[in-house]
């Protein structure tokens, strides 16, 4: 069980070209028009939803909720 000759890979010198079919304008309409309405949704009675007991223990276990409220990074969420 000594040491194993490893094999030499063979290098390939190519390119890989990906190549994009044409798009029907139509379809590229539509699907903007979809993805703006499904990700511009907002719901009009927002109420926040509190996780379950044990999911919080498990978050502060890891330390996820451990929240620094001087951190510069977060400062903007707070204004």
């Amino acid at each position: 069980m000594g040491n194993k000759p490893v094999k030499q890979e063979e290098k390939k010198d190519g390119y890989l070209v990906k190549v994009v079919p044409p798009l029907d304008r139509a379809y590229v309409r539509w699907l903007t028009r979809d993805l703006e309405r499904v990700h511009g949704f907002v719901p009009k009675n927002l109420r926040a939803i509190k996780p379950p007991e044990h999911y919080i223990e498990q978050m502060r276990l890891n330390g996820l909720l451990d929240l620094d409220l001087d951190d510069p990074d977060l400062a903007h969420l707070f204004k």
